[in-house]
């Protein structure tokens, strides 16, 4: 696990926090903790697999239509490109 130290916190911030995580029955290290996770990864972020299934039900997309685009697909490998 990572460890992350915090500089420079002003006695109100740290005070805070601390009356914070005694409301929510937990240390101060576990309500920053929260905290942080929360801000960096929250609830409702965007999911890239999940959205594209979404949008390939609404619009009728099937198995059968991806293997027929997939099969047209150009395989041959790319041209490098030529600067002159």
């Amino acid at each position: 696990m990572a460890a992350v130290t915090i500089r420079n916190l002003s006695e109100e911030t740290h005070r805070a926090l601390k009356l914070r995580a005694a409301k929510n029955n937990r240390s101060a290290e576990a309500e920053m903790r929260k905290i942080l996770e929360d801000a960096a990864r929250p609830a409702q972020r965007l999911k890239l697999g999940t959205t594209l299934t979404e949008m390939s039900r609404k619009i009728g997309l099937t198995n059968a239509d991806v293997e027929a685009l997939d099969q047209m697909r150009d395989a041959r490998p790319a041209e490098p490109l030529r600067i002159s």
